[in-house]
């Protein structure tokens, strides 16, 4: 495997903190005891101005004002991913329609949620676009500020589990589901699947 012939391993674990990165900490890296010591947020500036309710049209305009309220999002996924205890940094994949205001907006912002911001040209330059990335990660696995931990223990029942990740990752205040729905998962409970993380 991988893990065994490198010195460092990075996987794709697909789209948000909330989604892929969730699913790659509390089922792959516990059923593997893999423990990551670092993770990327990819952020554009063009999404994080869609987040701000900015048309797909009028994207490709410099709205800083618009940006800063798309960042709530890109706040979000830094807290997720540092909730399970693993240091993230932020790879802003800068095309060639966004400003430097816009991305001086973007790293301001990083900086108060106390993670670093690069700037990564990769589209346009191949790999040498992301070698102040690569040294930017290699730092922060090397930085021992990682320390691990699932979002959720094993013995949890499994509709707290599904409870932890919405409130914790999505903010929910509770969740809420017809008997039919709550009557199932007290079945997978009780037939033993309790343990399994969801």
């Amino acid at each position: 495997t991988a893990l065994k012939l490198a010195d460092y391993v990075v996987t794709e674990a697909g789209f948000g903190a909330d989604l892929g990165a969730e699913k790659f900490f509390d089922i792959k890296c516990r059923k593997t005891g893999l423990k990551p010591s670092a993770a990327v947020i990819v952020a554009t500036i063009r999404a994080l101005k869609m987040h701000g309710g900015i048309a797909k049209e009028d994207l490709g305009k410099e709205n800083v004002e618009a940006l800063k309220k798309g960042i709530a999002n890109l706040a979000r996924h830094v807290e997720n991913v540092k909730g399970f205890g693993v240091p993230p940094v932020v790879a802003i994949n800068r095309f060639s329609a966004d400003t430097d205001a816009e991305l001086q907006a973007v790293r301001q912002a990083c900086a108060e949620l106390h993670v670093e911001a690069i700037e990564c040209n990769h589209w346009a330059e191949g790999s040498a676009g992301t070698e102040t990335l690569a040294k930017a990660v290699v730092a922060l696995a090397e930085s021992g500020k990682a320390d691990f931990r699932t979002l959720y223990p094993d013995d949890l029942p499994l509709w707290d589990k599904v409870r932890t990740i919405a409130q914790t990752l999505y903010g929910a205040q509770g969740i809420i589901a017809d008997k039919k729905i709550r009557d199932q998962f007290a079945e997978f409970q009780k037939a033993g699947y309790g343990h399994y993380p969801v």
